[in-house]
């Protein structure tokens, strides 16, 4: 704003106030206006209608009996059209607004536990709105938008949802942890168990690979040489497999200490012994 022989200048998204002798004469819009001050005219004031927000703070209590700190935020403005009003009824704007705030704010929220309090903050700010509106309207204000910004337990409070909620995702951890092992073990166990159902299947294979190789060489050790029992031929194959037996003994690394009778009757006696434990059992069989 400028003024200068009997000129005023008003800046944009601004209007001024006009007296006449200390008496309201008029709302002079951006622009240039005279200003015959030798009349008895002046400026009152210059009033913004720019949109302005104004941060309340408001300590109060919910129905569980946690105090809080409630953060609103207030976006404002004065109408051109009730310029007057908004510079003449009102002393201190912000005031009337954080009154008006503290009000809403300790009505609604002692009615709503602290979890609901989180869950319903934008009916609240609506709530807190709505009251303003009807208030500010009569005294040339607009209520652009009311936010609830932020909502501070107290700091014990605060501490104890997060050791909650902390302790509420350990135990889901510790449940999905338990889960994975239970599957793996279940896993583990059916592998051991096709494994050992594999390695039964090729232990029985490889068995009647040996009974039907011991057929075969009887009769044909019988044929090419005349003369010969199969028990003959048993007792040769019995000593080969004792020998083979021995030689696997010593050749493994990892074997310990054995001790077995070994002598020139060694071998006829553990053939004896051999062929009396399958008479036995074939005996008890009939």
């Amino acid at each position: 704003m400028g003024q200068a022989f009997g000129c005023i200048q008003v800046d944009q998204s601004t209007v001024a106030i006009r007296e006449s002798f200390g008496k309201f004469d008029a709302v002079l819009d951006p622009g240039c206006h005279l200003m015959p001050w030798c009349i008895g005219m002046q400026t009152a004031g210059i009033l913004s209608l720019r949109v302005q927000q104004l941060d309340v703070r408001c300590e109060t209590k919910t129905k569980d009996n946690v105090f809080v700190t409630v953060v609103a935020s207030i976006q404002y403005r004065a109408l051109a059209e009730k310029a007057s009003d908004a510079f003449y009824k009102l002393s201190n704007t912000k005031e009337q607004i954080q009154a008006y705030v503290f009000d809403v704010i300790r009505a609604s929220v002692p009615k709503l536990e602290l979890d609901s309090v989180f869950e319903q903050k934008n009916e609240i700010a609506k709530a807190v709105e709505n009251e303003l509106e009807k208030a500010m309207s009569h005294y040339g204000f607009e209520i652009v938008q009311t936010l609830i910004v932020d909502i501070e337990p107290d700091e014990h409070v605060r501490r104890a949802m997060n050791e909650i909620n902390a302790a509420s995702r350990m135990r889901v951890a510790t449940n999905e942890k338990a889960e994975a092992e239970k599957i793996l073990q279940i896993k583990r166990a059916e592998g051991e168990a096709e494994s050992k159902y594999l390695s039964g299947l090729g232990i029985a294979r490889q068995r009647q690979a040996i009974v039907d190789g011991l057929r075969d060489s009887v009769l044909a050790f019988s044929t090419n040489v005349p003369g010969t029992t199969s028990k003959d031929v048993m007792d040769m194959v019995l000593v080969t497999q004792y020998f083979d037996t021995m030689k696997e003994i010593g050749a493994s690394s990892k074997s310990s200490s054995v001790f077995i009778p070994h002598g020139p009757g060694a071998v006829r006696d553990i053939a004896s012994q051999i062929r009396d434990g399958l008479l036995q059992g074939q005996t008890m069989d009939h």
